[in-house]
Parts: C-alpha cells; sequence; structure tokens
C-alpha cells in the first residue's frame, strides 16, 4: 500500500513513491525513486574487465610508493584563481621541504606562468640535486618543442606525455580511430625522444599517461604502452613511466584494482616500467582506489595535498601516507607539523580544508560526544601508565587510545582540541580537561554532578565550553561560594591541644549577623561541622578527598567535600595553597550551595 506522506516542506523533490520491489526483505520499506537512473551504464558495461583471477585482495602494503605532488599542475589547473610565481615558489618550497623526490611543476605550453616557473626553477638553482622536476604535454609538436625549452637548464626532468585513449572521448573529442589515436601518440612520442637528445647533458626521462584508462580497451592500452616501452629505450636503470589515470571515477575501487593488476601481469617489459596510477574522487573513492591499485602493482602515486583538483579533486596525497602511518608503515613524506602544512596549501589554493577533512580538519581529533569522552580519557591516562611502567617517553610508547587512530602528537597538535564540551559531553571529556589543563582530579561521585551543571549551560546557549570557560563554570559553582554566600567565615583558626582532639574556634557572617562559635571533633572539619551546629546548621561530611593542583613547592591545594547540609546534599570545592584552608573552604562551598539547593 503506498505511503500517504505528501512532501510539502521541500516541494523540489519528488519523495519516492513506486511500488516496492517484489523481492525486497520486509525490513527494507524503500521505495524506487522517479530519478532517471535508466540513463547510466554499470562499468562493466562500458569498458572490458579480463581479470578473473585476481591475486591483490591478499596482498598488503608494506612500503610507501613514490609520491609524485601535481599540485603545481592538475590542481593548479582546477582554482578559481591560479597560482602565481609567488605562491607557486611556495608550494615548491613546502613539497621539497616535506620530502617529496618528484614534483610536477606545470604546463609550461599551456600558460605563460607555468612557463615562466619552470625557468625560475632552473635559472635560480633551487632545485636539490635528488629532486626530479617533471612537466605535462599533450601530444602535440609545437607543444612538446615549448615543454623542452621550458626545461633547458634543468639536470633531471621527467617529461609527462598525454592523450585520451578512451572510446568516447576518441570519438567524440579526437575523432580518430583506434589506429589514428595510436599514430598521433607514437609520432609525438618519437618527436619528444628526438628533442631531448638535442639537449646535451640534460637527464630527461619519460611518462605516458593513456588518459581515461579506466574507461579504454586494456587491449589498446597495452599496445600503446608496449610500443612507447621499445620506442624510448627503456632499461631497468632508465625506466618508463606508465600512468594509468582514472581520470573520470566510474567504478567501485576493486574495478580499478582489477585493472591495475591486468596491466601489470601483462606490461611487456615489466621490469622496465614504472607503473603509476592517478586517481581522481568522482565517485568519493579516490583513496580508496589508490591503496587498492598499489596493492595491485602500482609503484607510483600521483595526487594533490588534501585532494584538491578538478571536478571532486585529485586523490589526497596527505591521507594516503598517513594511512600507511597508521599502519605502522613509514610514509617517506615528513607531516610532523601538518597544520603549518595546511596553512601554505589553503594560502596558495585559495581554498580551505573542511574541518572533517582526514587528519588535518580541526574536528578530526575532537569528541564531543561523552562515551567517546570517556573511552578516550581513559586510553590516554592508560597509555601514560604503560609508558611510565616501560620506563619509556609517552610520546614514543606504542599507541592504542580508542577513537584515535594515530597520536595527534605526531602531526603537531595538541591534545587541547581532543575532548570538546558541548550538551552531548559526558563526565568523563569533562573531568579530562579539567585534569588536563587546570590540575583538577574530580572525584568520580563529583562528576556527574558538575556534569549536569556543564550540559544545563550549554543546553541553553547551544555553545560549546573551551577547557578556560569550563574552569570558569566550575570555579564559581563549587568554590566561590565558600566566600560568596548566606555563612561565611570572617576569622577562623584550627589547633590540636591533644592527639586526636581538634578544635575550631570561628566567627560567622550569617543572615546578617556575626556570631561566634566553637566545636570540637576528631579531625578539623568534624571540629568545623561541630561549630556550625552551634549556629543551627547540621552537617554531615559524607566524603572528601584533596591533592596538589601542579607539582612542586608551592603547589596550591585542591579540596573536594560532599555534605548533607540539613537534608540536602551538596558538593563543595576549596582551592589555596594550604591544604587545612581548602578543605575548610570546600565544606563552607557546600554549606552555601545546600542553602541554594533548598531554595
Amino acid at each position: 500500500m503506498a505511503s500517504s506522506f505528501r512532501n510539502t516542506l521541500f516541494p523540489t523533490l519528488r519523495t519516492p513513491s513506486g511500488d516496492v520491489p517484489a523481492n525486497a526483505p520486509r525490513w527494507n520499506p524503500q521505495r524506487p525513486s522517479a530519478m532517471p537512473h535508466h540513463r547510466y551504464q554499470p562499468a562493466h558495461q562500458r569498458v572490458a574487465l579480463p581479470l578473473t583471477d585476481r591475486t591483490w585482495p591478499s596482498r598488503r602494503i608494506e612500503r610507501a610508493p613514490l609520491w609524485v605532488p601535481v599540485d603545481l599542475r592538475d590542481g593548479n589547473q582546477a582554482l578559481a584563481e591560479p597560482m602565481d610565481t609567488e605562491r607557486k615558489r611556495r608550494m615548491f618550497d613546502l613539497l621539497v621541504t616535506m620530502g617529496f623526490k618528484e614534483i610536477e611543476v606545470g604546463y609550461p605550453s599551456a600558460s605563460g606562468t607555468d612557463f615562466d616557473f619552470v625557468r625560475h626553477l632552473a635559472e635560480s638553482g633551487i632545485v636539490p640535486d635528488d629532486v626530479t622536476i617533471s612537466v605535462f604535454t599533450a601530444a602535440r609538436r609545437d607543444l612538446i618543442d615549448r615543454t623542452i625549452a621550458s626545461v633547458e637548464g634543468l639536470p633531471r626532468t621527467l617529461v609527462h606525455l598525454y592523450t585520451a585513449t578512451a572510446p568516447t572521448w576518441r570519438d567524440v573529442v579526437l575523432g580518430r580511430s583506434r589506429a589514428e589515436v595510436h599514430e598521433l601518440i607514437r609520432d609525438a612520442a618519437a618527436h619528444l625522444m628526438h628533442r631531448a637528445e638535442e639537449q646535451r647533458g640534460a637527464d630527461i626521462r619519460f611518462e605516458f599517461s593513456p588518459e581515461v584508462f579506466n574507461l579504454t580497451e586494456p587491449d589498446f592500452v597495452l599496445e600503446v604502452c608496449n610500443s612507447l616501452t621499445e620506442l624510448w629505450g627503456a632499461s631497468p636503470d632508465r625506466p618508463v613511466i606508465h600512468n594509468l589515470p582514472a581520470t573520470v571515477e566510474i567504478a567501485t575501487p576493486n574495478v580499478y584494482a582489477d585493472q591495475i593488476e591486468y596491466m601489470d601481469r601483462h606490461l611487456a617489459r615489466r621490469d622496465c616500467v614504472i607503473l603509476s596510477v592517478h586517481p581522481h574522487n568522482d565517485r568519493g573513492t579516490g583513496v580508496a582506489c589508490a591503496e587498492l591499485a598499489v596493492l595491485a602493482g602500482a609503484q607510483r602515486v600521483e595526487g594533490c595535498l588534501f585532494g584538491n583538483g578538478e571536478r571532486t579533486g585529485n586523490v589526497d596525497l596527505v591521507t594516503l601516507a598517513l594511512n600507511l602511518y597508521a599502519q605502522g608503515v613509514n610514509p617517506m613524506i615528513d607531516f610532523s607539523d601538518i597544520d603549518a602544512v595546511r596553512e601554505v596549501v589553503e594560502y596558495c589554493n585559495r581554498l580551505p580544508v573542511h574541518p572533517r577533512h582526514p587528519y588535518v580538519g580541526d574536528l578530526v581529533h575532537t569528541a564531543f560526544s561523552g562515551t567517546h569522552q570517556d573511552a578516550i580519557a581513559k586510553g590516554m591516562a592508560h597509555h601514560a601508565g604503560r609508558a611510565a611502567e616501560k620506563g619509556i617517553p609517552v610520546a614514543t610508547a606504542p599507541w592504542a587510545v580508542p577513537y584515535l587512530p594515530i597520536d595527534p602528537g605526531d602531526i603537531g597538535r595538541t591534545y587541547e582540541e581532543v575532548i570538546r564540551i558541548n550538551s552531548q559531553s559526558g563526565k568523563g571529556g569533562i573531568a579530562h580537561l579539567l585534569r588536563t589543563h587546570h590540575g583538577l582530579d574530580l572525584p568520580q561521585a563529583m562528576r556527574p554532578d558538575f556534569s549536569r551543571t556543564v550540559q544545563h549551560v550549554t543546553d541553553a546557549t547551544g555553545q560549546e565550553l573551551s577547557h578556560k570557560e569550563l574552569w570558569e563554570l566550575f570555579r564559581t559553582t563549587y568554590i566561590t561560594p565558600a566566600l560568596d554566600g548566606r555563612v561565611t567565615l570572617a576569622s577562623w583558626n584550627a589547633t590540636e591541644p591533644a592527639p586526636g582532639e581538634h578544635q575550631f574556634a570561628c566567627t560567622l557572617h550569617t543572615d546578617g549577623q556575626v556570631r561566634s562559635c566553637r566545636g570540637t571533633g576528631n579531625g578539623p572539619l568534624s571540629a568545623l561541622a561541630d561549630a556550625l551546629r552551634t549556629v543551627g546548621i547540621t552537617v554531615d561530611i559524607l566524603g572528601y578527598t584533596e591533592h596538589s593542583a601542579t607539582s612542586g613547592p608551592g603547589s596550591p591545594a585542591v579540596a573536594y567535600a560532599e555534605c548533607r547540609v540539613d537534608d540536602v546534599t551538596c558538593w563543595g570545592a576549596g582551592w589555596d595553597t594550604s591544604v587545612l584552608t581548602a578543605s575548610v573552604h570546600a565544606v563552607m562551598a557546600a554549606v552555601n550551595r545546600s542553602g541554594r539547593a533548598s531554595s
């Protein structure tokens, strides 16, 4: 029976209303949408997938591939405001500092700015001896000539030649047959080799990308790539690079992995070829495509920092590298100050990095949920304890903390943003922040009480609380009432005339009157309670703890007291360099809070 729901709130949307499929399980009532899905073909109808005996699922990634950032070319082409020379230089310097050894710096035949930047690199002498500069060009003789002119004087260069090879591109864009496209590529590759040979003393290597590889017939890709391996005289010492891009992502990552493994197993003179991949992110699975491609035999990955690029972007090299790091594999690139990296990338691209972006976003190491906060707080305490047991620094101890796949400190993050407080937060996270930033170790029994106070504030304001605001709320809730309430101590002293016998004498301001009272007990606080009884205030101290807020001489003492005052149970706290004073204030704070609670 069709649903009676009628959409009036969002009139531009069409609530699915077709019949529930006959073979749908009873627990799935979803109905067919009116969107024209029939216009699109699944991947297996668009390209042959010849691999049936895949081996990549059982492999592991145990070393990083060669990372090749294309921020200065592919990423730059996707910017509304492309980088000028100053921004390009800043990005280049960042990439070198991070440890990248092969950097694609531009498309010099397509842009005067790109040409000038390549010349800047060639003439300035800033390129380190172990860094190779890559430049990009289409398979046209005039563009190749311009590209070669740009790299003159660079000692190590990679010229990246590309042509689209997929049927739709051949038919719609190029208007050429398979044979004609192959001939176009071979002619351009031969011209490139000839022009490179003219550059005496220069080390120029070659890369070829069959653009839209993932939609091209596998036999045609093999035919073209193998012919260039032979034409360019590839050898194990001077391999060619065949870069196989998922130019437009059209299938699940396993399909791309199958395509890469097929090429890995069938490319001629495989030891003379570096197999490279260049995934895009149209389906949101670019990272998965790259990781599975490496499992399938890829040795080199092109991408951008934080995934910039046309449409939904190129694959994110930062996420890829730190995913390896989280598995105990050296990423071969330095991310020890990831916020410094982000700052440069945001400046150069004029684009923000999303707060939920893996590893680098402002919120990725942050827990607001109470259960998550409690687990993180306990995990970090356990981590510190294990490090102490082993006698090693916390920063080098094996990492195993709930909800944190890597130690934020490893990438230059502080622990301040790990736990943040809003209306969803719990007592464990609140206690963790007070302990970490202010030296307060709230008793377990007190935590629910303060948590309710925090939730009341965050519910009312809709805002999160910083650790400073959290401390201020704690101070005004539990400490201030000792000095600002209906009953305050104008003066007091505690003595022990005999072992186990304590006396407490004080002058009280209460209800506008000044009263003197005295009490005795087996400790200073019991004597204080006895003194308060003489003025009609019945106090039973149910629990009491104290500790130092910091280490070293002169550290403030913090005391916590749970008291039943005239049938009302309340917590109070005291803060003073004197433990006794802190404890007296904690009781007096509880007394005054009980009066507020009863009223």
